[in-house]
């Protein structure tokens, strides 16, 4: 998009011109560019807002001049007396301001009745004292508000200046060159964040550090702090915060008094209807049950004394009724029994609505959240009246349950998104790291919004920290969405961020570690890493990761981590001196974290692994597990009681709700004791915890077109030290070492060799040899097998080759694409997720089911090539999203070469075991099983039958073991890699 407002200063630190923000804002009319100087030796510019407009105005106003004073050290005078202002003046106001028509009428006129839309104009000496005059109109009060914030990023102020210590770079000669434009309106009406479980981070932080000497609470004082970021992320919406932990939002009168001054408009979450926080309001003891079947005068007073006080406020108001917290409604024991009743209740709000608020119910804003149970009670034929604004739940875990039909699309009020970047709750909670993948996120709300819910869109955020980057990504599309279209904006996006915060030299590469860590975090988030639940709680367990096979699953993730964190180490030192607090809160705190959980696991799993070995080195593995935890101490106790200097003091928990897998793991294998010191063993050994390994071993097959490479550790099974030698057959084998000394004084009991082949020097035949590996008293032969033929059939092929017993697929990296009357699988350019995607599309295609329209519609071709012949069982990995509404599932269609076709459905039900391990995987697994494939070549070919279904990879198995946990390296060979 246009850049419409150019920077001009003196030498410095390169940043970003093109800010954040500027990259959302589509231009409907412009002019040549002009400069309008702000601070410069010659002039310095002041500030002058509309009178008559209500006060954000001059909240606004004053943040700008505070904005650049932060930048040039200059704090401009604001005022709201024209007459006084001379030289360059910012000129702030909605459209309905006589300050803003006494300049430019037509400007007005391009912004009335639009939505939070905001104009610039340069005027030149509009009168004998100003020379240049730069318009800052809006149409309403917020969308002045975005306007003035937008200058503020242009001029390098980030919207986490505050949230974030993101620092402007320091100018002290300040140019803009601005062009006349005028935004377009919001993608999303209403556009906010839900402030969630907060009893471990926002609110121990504002009632013991941000807000100890006011109300000991989240208050006015961390309210305006956050409505003004809010703002300057051009957002409106608040669920305020609503746990026990904290009293409801109406408790401090100050609040909503904030909230005014703000134009923050004030709703409540799915479990408080009538902006009623029942947690904290709802008393038992004085006002009996929450029933409203036996206590419906209580409960419709209690929700009138509310409606009464928020008479007048900028609100939404949640319809509906559940339990006290987020539960189910008490007092019903069926579906049926509640359709309605809760219809009954639909009515009684509405008239306590229209008696108090609008005698026009329509005019009166309100949602219902169709969130856990009451989805379906909306399914059971729930009629909500047409005016009330439909607000789909996504799983809690990142993917949207339910979207409209096409009726329900056509009703009045419209539809939202409530979304998940945190949560409490099974199969197991989310509140310590921030690590919804980016590339999720852009793919479920660009959905929503192609399928009509733009009228509210809500992020359950948490604490906001460490969320800070899925906030910013939320919001930005809730604003402007036309960009995100395309799968591949998300990482411009990153790196535009990461330059406006860190500078342009900076950003590609904390982009790319950014990147990397939310890749990792969606193979396996952080806090599901021990494998354990909670409602109940359960101990945590083995991690699936395969340590003997797949060239060491753990270990890989374990170097893609460390990978990560020698990254954040190398470039920490090329961040100045004032973005370190930021540095450590949006890059350092989370790669630690993620890392240093993940080897607290992976290395328990391996203490745990090689003490069944006899390993020697399985107490070192223990020692690391505890240091990873440590290093999480230490870092999360740097965030509360150093970082900037205790400014986020009690805001970061390493232990939300104290559950298992936060916890140091418990080290209780008894190291097995075998006949033999020293033991050689191959990768891919059938039984991984064999003591006395046999003196003769195999390693994998290799074969000339995918060259690969395998492992064989050398260890000691007690304290010693002895030397060994490692004795290829032939010079077409290569190992990594030839020999070595382990020792235990030292602590290297155990080395790793690498085997692989010199293609060069091997002869083009079936080859046989081995790796002898000899220390004193033992000889281990390790027999080395491979295929240097040149097979006719593989000449000039394009596709997928069996390795060690499995063929591994990217289904971006499919054969061909056939696309059918406009039905066809789409790639998505997901780099954060690991890999692209490929989805079905469009979104509205119909279904047929039938075996013919099946063979007819969109597919995907696999062409793959098995050495062997055999049983073979193909693992299908979708991402698992759900159904688009109640007129679709989530079937494909799979069919090899000429055989049956089979229909897949990945379509689950509620809280179901299959929803569960879908959620905490990000994978939705589906299988077929054919007990005689034969050797050769084949097709497999992937049918769309229901839109929105999103493959990710293919695995086949032709051996019977333990399929990897982890995406392992294609098995392809050919030119072609989409």
């Amino acid at each position: 998009m246009l850049n419409t407002l150019t920077l001009r200063f003196k030498p410095a630190p390169i940043r970003f011109s093109l800010s954040l923000l500027s990259l959302l804002f589509l231009l409907v009319s412009h002019v040549k560019a002009g400069v309008f100087k702000l601070v410069t030796p010659e002039t310095k510019v002041s500030i002058v807002y509309a009178v008559e407009d209500r006060k954000l105005d001059s909240i606004a106003a004053n943040l700008l001049a505070k904005d650049i004073e932060r930048v040039t050290g200059y704090l401009p005078g604001v005022s709201t007396n024209l007459s006084t202002a001379q030289g360059n003046v910012i000129i702030i106001g909605t459209i309905q301001s006589s300050l803003i028509r006494s300049f430019d009428k037509n400007l007005a006129k391009s912004l009335i009745n639009k939505w939070e839309c905001f104009g610039y104009k340069v005027i030149r000496k509009p009168n004998s004292k100003i020379l240049n005059a730069l318009l800052i109109a809006g149409s309403d009060l917020r969308g002045t508000a975005y306007g003035v914030f937008g200058i503020s990023e242009k001029i390098g102020v980030s919207p986490w200046y505050w949230w974030a210590d993101a620092h402007p770079v320091k100018q002290p000669d300040l140019s803009l060159e601005i062009e006349d434009y005028i935004s377009k309106e919001p993608s999303v009406k209403f556009r906010g964040i839900f402030l969630n479980d907060e009893d471990w981070g926002l609110q121990p932080w504002a009632a013991k550090n941000y807000e100890s000497q006011g109300v000991k609470d989240i208050g006015p004082k961390t309210y305006a702090q956050i409505f003004e970021l809010l703002l300057r992320l051009k957002a409106n919406l608040i669920w305020p915060a609503m746990h026990e932990s904290t009293k409801a939002y109406y408790h401090y009168p100050q609040n909503k008094e904030i909230a005014a001054d703000y134009e923050i408009v004030v709703s409540s979450s799915h479990a408080e209807p009538m902006l009623r926080n029942n947690v904290d309001e709802w008393n038992a003891k004085t006002s009996g049950a929450f029933n409203y079947k036996t206590n419906k005068a209580n409960v419709l007073r209690y929700w009138e004394d509310r409606i009464k006080e928020s008479k007048g406020n900028n609100v939404i108001y949640t319809m509906g009724m559940r339990g006290v917290h987020d539960s189910g409604m008490e007092g019903v024991k069926t579906v049926q029994e509640t359709v309605p009743l809760l219809e009954q209740i639909f009515a009684d709000q509405r008239e306590l609505l229209s008696t108090h608020i609008h005698q026009d119910i329509e005019k009166v804003p309100q949602t219902f959240s169709i969130y856990k149970e009451v989805l379906d009670v909306y399914e059971a034929g729930l009629k909500v009246p047409e005016d009330i604004i439909l607000n789909w739940p996504d799983d809690n875990y990142g993917y949207i349950q339910r979207l409209g039909t096409p009726a329900e699309r056509k009703r009045k009020g419209g539809a939202g998104v409530y979304y998940h970047a945190s949560y409490w709750g099974r199969p197991h909670d989310y509140l310590w790291l921030s690590s919804t993948n980016p590339a999720l996120m852009r793919e479920e709300m660009t959905k929503a919004y192609i399928m009509d819910a733009r009228k509210i869109w809500v992020l359950n955020i948490g604490d906001i920290k460490p969320a800070e980057y899925n906030m910013q990504l939320f919001l930005d599309m809730a604003y402007n969405v036309d960009p995100f279209m395309s799968a591949g904006y998300v990482a411009k996006h990153s790196e535009t961020w990461a330059g406006s915060i860190f500078g342009t030299a900076n950003a590609k590469e904390i982009a790319g570690i950014l990147s990397g860590y939310y890749k990792l975090a969606f193979e396996r988030r952080p806090e599901f890493m021990g494998w354990s639940r909670t409602e109940p709680t359960t101990p945590v367990n083995y991690t699936a990761y395969v340590h003997h096979r797949y060239g060491d699953e753990a270990e890989k993730r374990i170097g893609q981590y460390e990978a990560l964190e020698k990254s954040v180490a190398l470039l920490k030192p090329k961040i100045s001196a004032s973005l370190q607090d930021a540095y450590y809160e949006l890059v350092e705190y989370p790669v630690k974290g993620a890392a240093n959980m993940n080897k607290k696991f992976l290395y328990r799993d391996k203490a745990w692994l090689y003490a069944l070995q006899g390993r020697a080195s399985a107490q070192n593995y223990v020692d690391l597990a505890r240091k990873s935890y440590d290093e999480i101490v230490k870092a999360t106790d740097y965030y509360n009681n150093s970082l900037a200097n205790g400014k986020w003091k009690w805001m970061m928990s390493m232990k939300p709700r104290e559950l298992p897998v936060y916890q140091l793991p418990a080290f209780n294998a008894v190291k097995a004791q075998g006949s033999s010191l020293f033991i050689a063993r191959v990768e891919g050994l059938k039984d991984s915890a064999l003591v006395d390994v046999p003196e003769t071993q195999e390693l994998p097959a290799f074969n000339r077109y995918l060259k690969k490479r395998y492992f064989i550790d050398v260890y000691l099974s007690a304290d010693s030290s002895l030397s060994y030698q490692v004795e290829p057959s032939a010079k077409w084998i290569r190992v990594s070492r030839t020999k070595g000394l382990l020792s235990s004084r030292n602590s290297f009991t155990e080395e790793r060799l690498w085997v692989d082949i010199d293609w060069t020097k091997a002869p083009e035949q079936l080859l046989t040899g081995e790796v002898n590996v000899k220390a004193p008293g033992k000889e281990y032969r390790i027999k080395v097998t491979g295929d240097n033929r040149r097979l006719s059939a593989l000449e000039n092929y394009e596709g997928f080759i069996e390795s060690d017993g499995y063929i591994a697929i990217d289904a971006a990296n499919y054969t061909n694409a056939q696309e059918r009357s406009g039905r066809k699988w789409t790639i998505l350019p997901t780099a954060s997720a690991g890999r692209n995607w490929v989805e079905a599309l469009p979104l509205d295609a119909k279904v047929d089911t039938g075996e013919q329209p099946v063979l007819k519609s969109a597919a995907l071709e696999f062409d793959f090539y098995n050495l062997n012949s055999g049983p073979a069982k193909f693992y299908f990995h979708t991402i698992p999203t759900h159904p688009l509404n109640n007129q679709y599932q989530m079937r494909y269609a799979v069919k090899v070469d000429e055989g049956p076709v089979k229909v897949l459905n990945f379509k689950t039900v509620g809280r179901s075991e299959e929803w569960k391990e879908n959620v905490l995987r990000n994978n939705a697994v589906k299988s077929l099983v054919l007990p005689n494939l034969a050797a050769g070549k084949h097709k497999l070919r992937v049918y769309m039958i229901d839109p929105g279904v999103i493959f990710d990879r293919i695995y086949i198995s032709l051996d019977g073991r333990k399929s990897p946990y982890s995406a392992v390296e294609q098995t392809y060979i050919g030119k072609k890699n989409k």
